[in-house]
């Protein structure tokens, strides 16, 4: 009988499920929700739930233990970052799972797996549209003497383009006059 054993081996040998859980908790780190398995979710959840309450005690010791996880310096300082300090009033709860559609080829249950406050992302510049040229060029421009040395253009070489030679067209005519007669 399985009693009290509460893991969900996700059809996986020991490490390959740890490694899953592992990717799928660096991802929320990094993109804050995510779409996956349902199954997959479940397992995740409560490793990214352990992950947040080490982060909001923010001593070494937890550092260390989520960077044993996490394994990437940049993805422990914005957990302890960003995302404690979110969560810093919130006892429990830090992570929602959303049912979605079947998957189309194997029908398995689709989830979104997302953090339940919005995290602002402090980090990322947003994204501008480019500037027109005339807006991009200095203000005061140099004059024409003191403009830095050019070189000449040189013209492109033109590459003339060698067309078959008549004897290899006659050949493939004689092909195809071959073919069509015998039709």
């Amino acid at each position: 009988m399985r009693h009290k054993i509460k893991t969900n081996r996700l059809d996986r040998f020991s490490s390959h499920r740890k490694a899953t859980i592992r990717s799928l908790a660096r991802a929320m780190i990094v993109n804050h929700s995510i779409r996956t398995t349902h199954a997959k979710a479940k397992a995740a959840a409560a490793e990214i739930e352990h992950l947040v309450t080490l982060a909001k005690s923010n001593t070494l010791a937890s550092r260390r233990q989520a960077y044993k996880v996490i394994s990437d310096h940049t993805l422990v300082k914005r957990l302890f970052g960003e995302i404690a300090g979110v969560f810093k009033s919130r006892p429990s709860g830090y992570v929602r799972i959303l049912k979605l559609s079947l998957r189309r080829g194997d029908a398995a249950q689709m989830a979104i797996m997302e953090f339940t406050e919005r995290i602002k992302e402090e980090g990322k510049a947003k994204k501008e549209k480019h500037a027109p040229l005339e807006a991009q060029a200095p203000k005061h421009p140099l004059k024409p003497q003191e403009q830095p040395h050019m070189p000449k253009e040189e013209k492109p070489k033109v590459v003339e383009e060698k067309k078959p030679t008549r004897k290899f067209l006659g050949g493939l005519r004689g092909f195809f006059k071959k073919e069509r007669d015998s039709l």
